[in-house]
């Protein structure tokens, strides 16, 4: 107890001088995007390009057109917004240190189109291909705005040079000031009756012109290393960039991608963790999740680098996965126990690897084989994309991966229709008769509201025993219920509902009745309330598990078992009870959209002894590398799973050793991750 109040102790010290001394220069770009008519316009993409690093931070504008670029170094900044199909316009921006500079942009017309500032509700609706054409018109207008601001580089001038008024700097050439939007000279304050006065842009006073510059040169790199274009095609397999979903438990936070290129898109994640079990295991071991392992230790979970291929619409995606992952998640697989090969050995080191091609229909078409995480249990397998790090039952215990072949059919913006054929319920090979068949159907009508309905079946997922079906139905709605993203209190909070219901089926096996019953059935419910900016969240809920059968209940490891050898001391055969039940709160600080610091308690509760107690579930000496037998007190195998048998065999070296199991567990977890 003592050691862990001083890490409490220690924690709490730590977080008091980062949040004193942390971040002391930073500023922060805000403002709305509005279409030319000058109302609020949804869904824009707004890019801060850095002038002194050449680097750019993207933000999408909500339902309500507002955008935040925050944690923004001192100095200019381009400041670019577009939407296909409306137009685009640029503002120069000087930032100053723990300032935050306001700017309402309105989008200026494409240059050529035959759109007008004023759009009726008779105006004929826009085909794919004129889309397309605007789309393509959009990024060719972006790119010659580029090469114009270089041209004037030096030539601009301050509307107001003073700190304490959020200084914004127009560009003197004159096609781009024609185009500047009013500008807000600094934002309200709490208390404060009124918005500042809009100043014009046609009334900035102009600085001398510079001379005129040469072109710039080519660019050095081969297109397929060039940065990607500002706009997304409407045809881009990802669909989702018309809104913000960062605020979705299971999805990334990050809006922003460090060298992206046209080729290339990096994916680099570390999860490390501190993890006290208040049973206090003398064997360290955790068991009963896919994400605590380890009690009283610091532990990297995840080390994993790759990223997305993508040119001339062919794909492919690697991400590796090291760290305690690697070993922990493939144990719950038991079809490596079909046949020969190391199937384990060969995809431990992996979480996602597959190829496919990209088709130009509708909103986009994606055919794709190989191994690619799942998407049952709403939470993703990636720790850094959840709202609570240890999740209940209902995503704990159902599959992080698939491997086979998958299609993603976007009819529309707002909708993904994907099938699947593949291998198995988690597992790299198939167990028997045939393989699965499942998919998932994705709406998102809203920025705020998102569905998803998984399904699977078909498959006979249980080594050595043929001909027994599973099906299985996972669901989920997330809502986002407040969103004010200009807010100096609480700016976002959303919630999510999660219910599965699912069984096996065949000789043996029933699904809703009879001794030998065997069936799923929980739900999951989580909060999630987000204030300063988005740097601090605070998220609770729990959840039920319902598995009697125990084939979705995760085998402890007693004596080294995983899913082949399964264990004597914790039987999984039909009808037998696991009913349980968790709860969690999770605090997030998040200084940058690439890190994230948290701490987390929670407790779980099983009607059978399950979690491990203090005396842990490591036999005498070490594992023996038979725990699919009983164990004798002096550590070696009695090399029988029969109770009677074992008492026998075990006579002579102290009796039958038993782990010690408890019905509940208290926990209490800090850690950092780290996604680029």
């Amino acid at each position: 107890m003592f050691r862990f109040l001083w890490l409490v102790a220690a924690f709490l010290v730590l977080s008091c001088w980062v949040f004193a001394y942390g971040d002391p220069n930073s500023g922060t770009i805000q403002g709305i995007t509005r279409e030319p008519a000058g109302r609020p316009l949804g869904h824009a993409r707004v890019v801060a390009h850095s002038e002194a690093d050449n680097t750019d931070r993207t933000a999408f504008s909500g339902d309500d057109g507002a955008f935040t670029l925050d944690d923004l170094a001192p100095g200019r900044y381009q400041l670019t917004a577009s939407k296909a199909g409306v137009g685009s316009s640029r503002t120069a921006v000087l930032l100053v240190a723990q300032q935050s500079v306001h700017v309402d942009v309105t989008l200026a017309p494409i240059v050529g189109s035959t759109m007008s500032s004023e759009t009726t509700a008779n105006d004929p609706p826009v085909t794919e291909r004129e889309k397309q054409l605007i789309d393509r018109l959009n990024r060719l207008e972006a790119r010659l705005a580029a090469m114009e601001a270089k041209e004037a580089d030096g030539a601009s001038v301050a509307i107001n040079t003073a700190p304490a008024a959020q200084p914004i700097v127009a560009s003197a050439n004159p096609a781009i000031v024609a185009a500047t939007p009013k500008v807000l000279t600094s934002i309200p304050t709490k208390g404060q009756a009124k918005e500042p006065a809009e100043q014009p842009a046609s009334k900035i006073a102009a600085a001398p012109a510079a001379s005129p510059a040469a072109a710039p040169p080519a660019s050095a790199l081969p297109e397929a290393l060039q940065a990607p274009d500002s706009t997304p095609s409407p045809s881009s397999d990802n669909v989702y960039t018309w809104a913000d979903y960062t605020w979705l438990n299971g999805t990334s936070r990050n809006k922003d991608t460090v060298l992206d290129t046209k080729f290339f898109t990096p994916e680099v994640r570390f999860d490390t963790n501190y993890m006290e079990d208040f049973n206090q295991p003398r064997d360290h071991t955790m068991g009963g999740a896919t994400e605590s392992f380890r009690s009283g230790e610091v532990q990297v979970e995840q080390i994993s680098v790759g990223g997305d291929f993508h040119w001339q619409n062919v794909r492919g995606r690697i991400l590796t996965m090291d760290g305690l992952f690697a070993t922990t998640t493939p144990r719950n697989d038991a079809s490596a126990g079909v046949g020969q090969w190391d199937v384990r050995g060969a995809y431990k080191y992996v979480s996602e690897a597959y190829g496919g091609y990209h088709f130009d229909v509708n909103h986009g078409l994606n055919i794709d084989a190989g191994i690619f995480v799942s998407y049952i249990g709403l939470f993703s397998y990636y720790n850094f994309d959840n709202w609570i790090y240890q999740p209940s039952f209902v995503s704990s215990n159902t599959p992080w991966f698939f491997n086979g072949l998958r299609v993603q059919w976007f009819p529309t913006k707002k909708l993904k229709i994907e099938p699947w054929l593949i291998n198995g319920w988690q597992s790299y090979n198939r167990y028997n008769g045939h393989m699965g068949l499942g998919g998932q159907i994705l709406y998102r009508p809203y920025e705020w509201l998102s569905l998803v309905f998984n399904n699977y079946g078909y498959g006979q997922d249980n080594l050595g025993i043929p001909k027994v079906e599973r099906v299985h139905t996972d669901d989920s709605v997330e809502v986002r219920y407040y969103n004010k993203p200009l807010s100096t209190g609480i700016t976002k909070a959303a919630f999510s509902l999660t219910g599965d219901l699912g069984c096996q089926y065949g000789p043996g096996f029933q699904c809703t009745h009879g001794p030998n019953k065997d069936s799923f059935a929980g739900w999951m419910a989580y909060n999630r309330i987000w204030w300063g900016r988005d740097r601090y969240a605070l998220s609770f809920g729990g959840g039920r598990m319902d598995n009697p059968g125990r084939y979705l209940t995760l085998l402890p490891p007693i004596d080294g078992a995983d899913a082949i050898s399964g264990s004597p001391y914790f039987t999984e055969n039909p009808g037998q009870p696991a009913h349980m039940w968790d709860g969690s709160v999770n605090f997030q600080w998040m200084p940058r959209e690439y890190i994230t610091w948290w701490a987390e308690t929670g407790y779980r509760h099983s009607d059978v002894p399950y979690w491990t107690g203090r005396g842990g579930i490591t036999p005498p000496g070490g594992d023996n590398g038979l725990p699919q037998y009983y164990t004798c007190n002096s550590g070696a195998s009695a090399s029988t799973n029969d109770p009677t048998a074992a008492v026998s065999a075990c006579s002579a070296q102290g009796g039958v050793w038993s782990p010690d199991l408890r019905r509940g567990q208290a926990t209490f977890s800090l850690g950092v991750m780290v996604k680029f």
